[in-house]
């Protein structure tokens, strides 16, 4: 049970990453998703460069503990998600230019959004 909650806090974190970079795109679908975008893009942003730790790992690292195993069964959670979510060789300057990137892809995606929609906002 405890490994299942573990492999689920893990792909809620991924999803939570994606949203992070892309969740502004949210906004040609429905409008409204900025109001959450906006702060999960600025705490996504405070955790690159700080090189804080997301209470989702914690909570992930909990539920690794009390299922008494150090890593996951499945392959695919081993191959695919955890290489994305926790790199390798993260350092300070990798975390960085994630962060710098994170900010520009943003900046793109809310320049598009304004010009699109500009009249709407005035």
């Amino acid at each position: 049970m405890y490994e299942f909650l573990a492999t689920l806090t893990l792909i809620i974190h991924f999803l939570f990453i994606l949203y992070v970079i892309l969740g502004g795109l949210l906004f040609f679908i429905k409008p409204g998703t900025l109001y959450f975008h906006i702060p999960a893009f600025l705490y996504g942003v405070y955790v690159e460069f700080t090189q804080s730790i997301c209470p989702l790992t914690y909570l992930e690292n909990f539920f690794l503990s009390k299922a008494k195993i150090e890593t996951y069964s499945t392959s695919f959670i081993q191959n695919y998600l955890i290489p994305v979510i926790y790199p390798v060789n993260l350092t300070k300057e990798l975390q960085t230019t994630l962060g710098v990137l994170l900010i520009i892809i943003n900046l793109v995606i809310y320049v598009i959004i304004f010009k699109k929609f500009k009249n709407k906002f005035y």
